[in-house]
């Protein structure tokens, strides 16, 4: 199962980025290994909330999971400020980069697809793998 790596310069939105590669890559399947670098500029959504929190930099990165597909992706992320302050929250578009953002994916494409779908108990559209080999 391929790894994909990519590194992303000053002022790139991880978001779209992130976006951009699924839709290029035509990642199914895919989750985030590695994510590491920093923000001039953060943007994440707390829970229970609806819309994203900017949070000025310079910001480092300190940890990311996620699950990524062609239906959509659901990342987490945490940011450090100057003074170690650490918070975290849902990946939103605006998250642009400082000096660096080193991406590290894992591609299950050939083995499974993540579609999202929505779940009335919860409201939101959520991971049902799909193994591409028990159809």
């Amino acid at each position: 199962m391929p790894i994909l790596v990519k590194r992303l310069g000053p002022g790139k939105d991880i978001y779209s980025e992130l976006k951009a590669l699924v839709e290029e890559q035509k990642l199914g399947a895919a989750v985030v290994l590695s994510l590491v670098g920093s923000l001039k500029v953060g943007s994440l959504r707390y829970a229970g909330q609806e819309n994203a929190s900017k949070l000025e930099g310079p910001l480092e990165i300190v940890s990311a999971t996620g699950t990524l597909g062609l239906s959509g992706m659901h990342v987490h992320i945490s940011v450090s400020d100057s003074n170690g302050r650490t918070t975290g929250g849902h990946l939103m578009p605006g998250n642009l980069v400082y000096t660096t953002c080193e991406i590290v994916l894992h591609d299950f494409s050939k083995e499974w697809k993540f579609e999202r779908v929505l779940d009335l108990s919860t409201g939101y559209p959520e991971l049902v793998g799909v193994s591409l080999h028990l159809k």
